[in-house]
């Protein structure tokens, strides 16, 4: 049998002790007093062997309710989209998975121009003139979005509607909170942020307003009236956009967003247990020397030869020092190319032709939710989100609905209180007919 790594043996044991000149475990750590050391037994289980070991996470494993053997309607960020096999093939390379940050040129062309293409995609996608070379998620990416906007205001203050992800706006509030700004919350109205509010809270002292587009319940956010109320007080607009809707939407930027952000992950990044993930940043050009991270340029060698080098790195780790506009000081690379790759096999008409069949397969759901007597809340434009009140609490009929091999959706009662028993459902362009019917049959039975 392989070993998946080199046991230590007694032997060995003694060999590096003195290497390092002590003669047993307990002289190395003899600087550690008594008093404070643990004397009782650890609450794991015994050492196994390796064979026995491998079959009690196989065990383990197993209880998992992974995606091959369930149908999954849960969205609320992670989504199940199709990946072009070849995505995990290219990831899988060698020179791709043990690269990490490709600070000499000359030698890093592959991961460079990998990377290159992915910030071109993502501004073809948000209709902005810069992306970065990604971010850790798609929260980390909104919330740094906020800290540009308040650095390039000199304003204090964050408007965030509250029909944003919930986490991404518990992530904002992280930031701010050691940056001394504050971070006022718009509600809702019918699903989408209330415009009335927006225009009450709006005033010249705020640095940026951030929407969603599609928002957290899967509505579509009206961001030719958000972007004249946020720029009217000479606000910046900043919008949280899934990618894989933007192949059917017009790209915010159309609507004149400053900023747009957000995660990748349904391109190309399997749900897992919900990372690693990939966020991505885009700006309008006159911000560009502002955006954190990384960015990578194209360039001509001495003989005229395209190449890519890194360039306009406003990160700490540089030149930057004390005026660094970001803490971030890396990337997700190798989530990027994935991106990259599920973006290039499906193409612009592939990818319009997913985000296309997202809508009209949630639209079919929600449709045949209502004929079955189903209320679904929050009329109006989706994508492949949208919103159920039940009778019962979502938790109970999740748990009849993993009886039945079928991931329910999430519950919104955990984010909004005022929406206890209300399932947020997604419906993507993997899910079939029968596979819809036979949720919509289930739910209604759970639902009684």
């Amino acid at each position: 049998m392989k070993h998946r790594y080199l046991p230590m043996t007694e032997q060995d044991q003694q060999q590096m002790l003195e290497a390092v000149g002590v003669s047993s475990i307990d002289e190395l750590f003899q600087d550690i007093p008594e008093s404070v050391r643990f004397k009782g037994e650890y609450s794991i289980k015994p050492a196994a062997s390796e064979s026995a070991l491998l079959k009690e996470m196989t065990r383990l494993a197993a209880k998992n309710a992974d995606l091959k053997q369930n149908t999954s309607f849960l969205g609320a960020g992670v989504y199940d989209h199709y990946i072009p096999t070849i995505v995990d093939h290219v990831i899988s390379r060698s020179e791709f998975y043990t690269a990490y940050t490709p600070y000499q040129p000359e030698i890093s062309q592959g991961e460079l121009q990998a990377i290159f293409e992915f910030q071109t995609m993502f501004c073809e996608l948000t209709g902005m003139d810069v992306a970065n070379s990604s971010m850790y998620d798609g929260g980390t990416a909104i919330a740094e979005a906020a800290m540009l906007s308040t650095g390039h205001t000199r304003r204090k203050k964050i408007l965030i509607s509250k029909a944003v992800h919930p986490e991404t706006r518990d992530v904002v509030k992280t930031y701010a909170k050691g940056q001394y700004i504050e971070v006022v919350e718009i509600p809702y109205a019918d699903g989408i942020t209330d415009l009335e509010a927006l225009a009450n809270l709006a005033s010249e002292d705020i640095a940026g307003v951030i929407v969603q587009y599609p928002n957290f319940f899967g509505r579509i956010e009206p961001l030719k009236e958000i972007e004249q109320i946020v720029h009217e007080q000479k606000a910046m607009l900043i919008v949280s956009s899934n990618p894989a809707a933007l192949g059917a939407l017009t790209p915010p930027g159309k609507f004149g967003a400053d900023i747009v952000a957000g995660d990748a992950q349904p391109f190309g990044i399997p749900s897992a247990f919900g990372g690693p993930h990939c966020g991505y940043f885009a700006v309008t050009s006159k911000l560009m020397r502002k955006v954190p991270g990384r960015l990578v340029g194209q360039t001509v060698d001495e003989d005229g030869k395209r190449g890519f080098v890194l360039t306009l790195q406003a990160r700490e780790q540089h030149i930057r020092r004390d005026k660094a506009t970001s803490n971030i000081c890396s990337n997700q690379a190798l989530n990027a190319l994935a991106a990259s790759v599920a973006m290039t096999a499906l193409g612009k008409k592939g990818v319009k032709e997913m985000s296309t069949r997202n809508i009209q397969k949630a639209h079919y759901a929600k449709k045949r939710m209502k004929a079955a007597g189903l209320d679904v809340v929050f009329e109006g434009p989706s994508f492949n989100e949208f919103v159920v009140k039940l009778n019962k609490p979502v938790s109970e009929i999740n748990k009849l609905l993993l009886q039945k091999g079928i991931i329910g959706g999430y519950d919104l009662g955990r984010s909004y209180p005022e929406l206890e028993d209300h399932m947020l459902i997604a419906v993507t362009e993997l899910r079939t007919k029968e596979e819809i019917d036979t949720f919509v049959a289930e739910l209604g039975d759970g639902h009684e």
